[in-house]
């Protein structure tokens, strides 16, 4: 996809949300997420050694999503970092949802370990 080249684009209220087959395709450029909820979301776990190691990871994202103008929803507190990307506007998954999830991938910072699940 190489992100740092792409930006996301306006994303309408009514325009179709990527289907199953093609959410699939996206996702195998993205390693590390899950697609959940019925193709709906976008989902990756992270698990740090501390507190703020978790912050600064969370304060990394939101300077991307800001710039892109793009949200995703994020968990996090001592150790761990959960976010999950959706299109509001669709009810599902946008192509922007693939590409924010990319640049958290480039992320310089990189976690002590990613997991699918947390114990």
């Amino acid at each position: 996809m190489a992100s740092h080249q792409q930006h996301c684009t306006p994303c309408e209220g009514g325009a179709p949300a990527l289907s199953a087959v093609e959410a699939e395709h996206f996702a195998a450029m993205v390693p590390g997420w899950t697609i959940q909820d019925q193709t709906r979301r976008l989902v990756r776990p992270f698990k740090f050694p501390d507190f703020a190691s978790s912050l600064e990871f969370v304060n990394a994202i939101g300077m991307i999503a800001e710039a892109e103008g793009h949200h995703p929803d994020i968990c996090f507190g001592w150790g761990y970092v959960t976010v999950s990307l959706y299109t509001h506007a669709i009810s599902g998954l946008h192509k922007n949802d693939f590409l924010i999830a990319e640049k958290i991938n480039n992320i310089s910072f990189v976690p002590i370990t990613d997991t699918g699940a947390l114990s």
